[in-house]
């Protein structure tokens, strides 16, 4: 059965930096599109970061030059390296795996920028 994990999640001061990974099982995570999503409260769900199986990544505007999205395939985790954290990228954020029509989420992981 297919699973995704998140972890690293927590609270940081404004400007720190925290890592979130997602830990995949009962997947091919090689061939399977990564990414992240955010939902604050009172807010849709949006993407944050994506990495495809070949390794191209996109983000959103508003993450671009602090946060870095990266994979270990050996390891079957997708990683989230956050910098520079705003009090605006407080969200739960969800982990992705998408391959053709088959998708799949975690559980979600909460960040909480605050001083």
């Amino acid at each position: 059965q297919e699973q995704l994990v998140e972890s690293g999640g927590g609270l940081v001061q404004p400007g720190g930096s925290l890592r979130l990974s997602c830990a995949a099982s009962g997947m091919f995570f090689s061939i399977y599109a990564m990414g992240w999503y955010r939902q604050a409260p009172g807010k849709q769900r949006e993407l944050v970061a994506r990495i495809t199986s070949g390794g191209v990544t996109n983000y959103a505007d508003s993450v671009k030059g602090r946060f870095t999205i990266s994979r270990d395939n050996a390891k079957n985790t997708v990683y989230l390296q956050m910098n520079s954290l705003k009090p605006q990228d407080t969200a739960v954020y969800y982990c992705n795996a998408r391959w053709v029509d088959d998708e799949h989420w975690g559980q979600g992981t909460q960040v909480t920028v605050s001083s």
